[in-house]
């Protein structure tokens, strides 16, 4: 059974990081590309960063380039989001998800096979 557990989230002030991790199990982590992807209250779910499995191919949002880093430990099956510089409409539920069929990341998060149950990120003004 794959399971993908999301931690790190929090209350930060503008301008401040926060570092997500999604912890996986149950299939061959090294062989997936891994994404993260978000959900604003009123707002349909946005892809945020995603990098393959040998950490060469990454693809990030426009609206976090320069700002957030996505990064993977195939060791410790495990995927990272740094999010540095947060703004206020960064808020929102972050999710991981899981693509074991695709050879490059993608946006579509009809690829991602996998989710986890989400981490609150609230950035305050």
């Amino acid at each position: 059974q794959v399971q993908l557990v999301e931690s790190g989230g929090g209350l930060v002030q503008a301008g401040g990081s926060l570092r997500l991790s999604c912890a996986t199990s149950g299939r061959t982590f090294r062989t997936s590309i891994m994404g993260w992807f978000r959900q604003a209250p009123g707002k349909e779910r946005e892809f945020v960063a995603g990098i393959r499995w040998s950490g060469g191919n990454t693809l990030y949002a426009d609206s976090v380039k320069g700002r957030f880093t996505i990064s993977r430990d195939n060791a410790k099956s495990t995927v990272y989001l740094q999010m540095n510089s947060l703004k206020p409409e960064d808020t929102a539920v972050y999710f991981c998800a899981a693509d074991w069929g695709s050879a490059l990341v993608s946006a579509d998060q009809s690829y991602y096979d996998y989710w986890g149950q989400g981490t609150q990120v609230t950035v305050s003004s």
